[in-house]
C-alpha cells in the first residue's frame, strides 16, 4: 500500500475516462469508427489512399484526454487534412472539425446507452475515502458527456465540483495539455495548486497537471506504459488507485 498523507493536501482533482470510469474503450471505439468512416468516404470521393485510425498509436497521441475538437483537428492534420472549424452546433454529417466531433459524440452517447458504463472500484473507494475525510474532490474531464456518465454510475455525490467539456467551453478555456481546466477547478474549490493533487491516465492530462504547478501528479497506468506517464511529469505511477488504501 502507498502512503498518502491527508494533511498535506486540500483537494484531489480526478480525470474521468480511464481514472474513475472504464469509458476509455468506448471512446476509442467511437473515435475509430468515426475517423475510419470519414476517411473511407473521403478516399472514395477523392482517390486519396485510405489510412485507418489505429487505436494502439493514434488514440493516445492525438485524442486521449483532449477536447473533442482538438482531437479531431490534431488527428486529421496528421493525415494531411485541414478542415474548417465550423460551429459547435454543426450536424454530424457536416465536413468540419465540429461536425466530425459531433459524429463521434453521437456514437459515444449510443454506446453509453446500450452498453452502460463500468467504474474502477479502487478509484471509487479512494475518492469516497478522501471525500469522507474532508479532502475536496473534483472531476476535470474534456468530455461533454461527463454529467450523464456520473449520473449513470451514481457517482455525482463523490465530487464537490465538475469541470467538463461544457463548462470549459462556456468559460472559453483551452483543453489539456494546457493546465487551465485544472487551475479553474482548484480556484473554484478555493485551493492553491501547490496543495492539490491531479490524477490522470492520459499523457496530455499528466502534462496539464505538471504545467499547472500542482503539488502532486499521479499517473494511473491503464495501458501498460508507466514510463510515458513518468516522462510526461507524473510524480507517482500506479496501476490502480486502490493501491493508496482507504
Amino acid at each position: 500500500m502507498i502512503e498518502f498523507d491527508l494533511s498535506r493536501w486540500d483537494a484531489v482533482l480526478f480525470d474521468l475516462d480511464g481514472v474513475i470510469t472504464q469509458t476509455a474503450t468506448i471512446h476509442a471505439a467511437a473515435w475509430k469508427r468515426t475517423f475510419d468512416e470519414y476517411l473511407r468516404e473521403r478516399s472514395e470521393r477523392s482517390g486519396e489512399p485510405f489510412r485507418e485510425f489505429v487505436v494502439a498509436t493514434d488514440y493516445k497521441k492525438y485524442v486521449d484526454g483532449k477536447l473533442r475538437q482538438d482531437g479531431v483537428r490534431g488527428f486529421l492534420l496528421s493525415r494531411g487534412i485541414d478542415l474548417p472549424e465550423g460551429d459547435a452546433s454543426d450536424a454530424p454529417d457536416r465536413e468540419t472539425v465540429h461536425g466530425v466531433g459531433n459524429r463521434k459524440n453521437r456514437l459515444v452517447v449510443e454506446l453509453i446507452e446500450t452498453e452502460g458504463v463500468e467504474t474502477y472500484e479502487g478509484s471509487i473507494r479512494w475518492a469516497r475515502f478522501l471525500h469522507d475525510n474532508g479532502v475536496k474532490t473534483a472531476i476535470v474531464s474534456a468530455s461533454k458527456n461527463c454529467e450523464a456518465v456520473l449520473r449513470v454510475t451514481h457517482t455525482e455525490d463523490l465530487f464537490d465540483y465538475r469541470m467538463d467539456g461544457n463548462v470549459a467551453a462556456s468559460l472559453k478555456l483551452p483543453g489539456k495539455p494546457a493546465p487551465d481546466t485544472f487551475l479553474a477547478a482548484a480556484e473554484h474549490l478555493g485551493v492553491a495548486p501547490s496543495r492539490a493533487v491531479v490524477v490522470e491516465d492520459a499523457i496530455s492530462g499528466v502534462e496539464s497537471g505538471k504545467a499547472g504547478g500542482f503539488g502532486l501528479v499521479i499517473g494511473v497506468d491503464r495501458k501498460g506504459d508507466p514510463e510515458s506517464l513518468r516522462a510526461a511529469g507524473a510524480d507517482i505511477v500506479v496501476q490502480d488507485l486502490g493501491e493508496f488504501g482507504c
